[in-house]
């Protein structure tokens, strides 16, 4: 920390040049600057830089941390209701069986090096992004195919409704000057910014783009500063920065000339229970008595300081959400339901069936305090309603293992319904979900029929369904295969005048998505 720290108070102190250890598109070197009316200085954590640079084939814009890649246009874009709206695309129809999109596209773009963007472009970067990305997923997608310099068509190898939220994430490249082995360290785009400089474990100076040919960036230089939270934070007490990442450790502070911006998300934190027959969690009635017996509020009180919602499925406030995911905190209730199931409160406090006590051992991320903090309150809770829980904390090289049969506190939530999709549809012919043992044929052929589905805003009911359709699903009144307890809220330190711009709820990843408009942000 403290060797970060230095290196901050260099670059915001001292006006000599810094040596760059990345490459940039240009060989000088740029020293941030707080207080210019059209510039901005971000302090974002290190797990923020993208470790294979800018590059769309290799996780810039996508992933778990999803984006807009800035430095590229993309076909279409998440508006702040998270609807779709245009980018480079000015109409988009797809086929009636779902197996061709058609896509026209602007003629007025141009690259930074001053040539055109055609729809040619855009077949190489998708069908590149189809052979290179190990990020996303692209096997819905047969291949890319330019029609003129203004049309190109998708040919999907399986019907894909949600496929315009691909388009929003996907930064195109140019074919004409594109080499995977160094286009990460120098990309050339057509966005709203210039990768100006990279200076690798240390910071990003973005630039506007001066050709770009949507309205012109307020902000004509955002520079990023990749910093462990505690520094960030003092950088913050010492004025080097106009917008830092924290958390609720430090929401109690009030440093001088800033104030604490809380933005919603969909970045929620829930337990797999394992739908394993014969184990605690393989009754249903548990699993409900468990999503009742919790007091959500309670959590983000006591583990977040206040600062986040409570969380009743993976993708709260989205437009394909379902209402009846939500529930009320009743202790009682949930007590009756595993009295119900055969679980008796004995005399220690701890259920029995059958001789068996009611225990649980719940795993957490070594790597995060947040998670093993709720995970310690989680259970509490469930001790007060008789099941004696333990605690182990274990790393991501064994967690995903380690969840097939125990509870693990994960972190998900993403601009896309496919979330649900790879939460709780079978995969494959292993007959089970992918993160934790669950199936229903109801709730797969729901998610399947909303991929099939001609009309993206039509398929939002079918994504619905699969949670709750009346009789089935993973709601409370259906399987509850797994327990939400908070959305996290995102929380930054932002230095009185600037303006931040609306934000769209915050995906999963306390990162690039508070720079997704950082183009129409402003000093006052």
């Amino acid at each position: 920390m403290k060797r970060i720290l230095t290196l901050i108070l260099s670059l915001a102190l001292t006006a000599g040049m810094l040596a760059g250890c990345g490459g940039g598109n240009t060989a000088a070197t740029t020293t941030p600057q707080t207080g210019s009316k059209d510039s901005v200085v971000i302090a974002m954590g290190t797990t923020s830089e993208p470790e294979a640079g800018f590059d769309p084939a290799y996780g810039w814009g996508a992933g778990e941390h999803v984006h807009e890649p800035l430095i590229q246009s993309t076909l279409t874009v998440t508006n702040t209701d998270l609807t779709i709206g245009y980018d480079l695309a000015t109409d988009v129809q797809v086929s009636d069986d779902g197996l061709t999109w058609t896509v026209k596209i602007r003629d007025d773009v141009k690259f930074t090096d001053g040539e055109s963007l055609t729809a040619s472009d855009v077949a190489f970067t998708y069908n590149t992004v189809k052979a290179a990305s190990s990020v996303n997923d692209f096997t819905m997608l047969d291949n890319a195919e330019a029609v003129d310099d203004t049309t190109v068509v998708f040919h999907m190898a399986t019907p894909f409704s949600i496929w315009p939220y691909t388009m929003a994430i996907v930064g195109i490249v140019p074919q004409h000057a594109y080499d995977p082995a160094t286009y990460g360290s120098n990309p050339i785009g057509s966005g709203r910014y210039i990768l100006k400089q990279w200076d690798k474990g240390q910071q990003v100076i973005l630039e506007a783009n001066p050709d770009y040919y949507g309205e012109a960036p307020e902000m004509k230089q955002v520079t990023i500063l990749f910093m462990e939270e505690d520094a960030a934070f003092l950088a913050v007490q010492a004025g080097q920065v106009d917008l830092a990442y924290t958390s609720a450790t430090y929401a109690d502070q009030s440093p001088t000339g800033y104030t604490l911006a809380a933005y919603d998300s969909v970045d929620n934190r829930g337990f797999n229970l394992p739908v394993i027959e014969g184990t605690l969690t393989g009754d249903v009635l548990v699993r409900r008595a468990i999503n009742i017996g919790i007091d959500r509020q309670e959590m983000i009180d006591n583990v977040l300081n206040g600062y986040g919602t409570p969380a009743y499925s993976v993708c709260d406030q989205m437009p394909w959400y379902n209402l009846a995911s939500e529930v009320a905190y009743d202790p009682e209730g949930a007590a009756a339901l595993l009295d119900q199931a055969g679980w008796i409160m004995g005399a220690d406090g701890v259920r029995e069936k059958d001789g068996v006590k009611a225990t649980l051992n719940l795993l957490y991320p070594t790597s995060d305090s947040v998670r093993q903090a709720l995970c310690a309150d989680f259970a509490n809770q469930l001790g007060e309603l008789g099941i004696s829980c333990t605690m182990e904390g274990v790393g991501w090289d064994t967690a995903y293992d380690r969840a097939q049969t125990e509870p693990l506190i994960w972190g998900w939530g993403a601009h896309t319904p496919m979330e649900l999709y790879n939460i709780y549809h079978t995969i494959g012919d292993t007959g089970t979900a992918q993160y934790s043992p669950y199936a229903n044929s109801t709730v797969d052929s729901y998610m399947d029929q909303a991929l099939q589905c001609s009309d993206l805003e039509e398929s939002y009911e079918l994504w619905q369904k699969a949670q709750w359709d009346g009789t089935t699903g993973v709601t409370q009144d259906g399987d509850i295969p797994w327990v939400w307890l908070v959305n996290v809220s995102h929380l930054y330190w932002v230095k009185d005048g600037l303006q931040v711009a609306e934000q769209k709820i915050h995906p999963h990843g306390h990162g690039w998505s508070i720079v997704n408009n950082v183009d129409r942000w402003s000093w006052s």
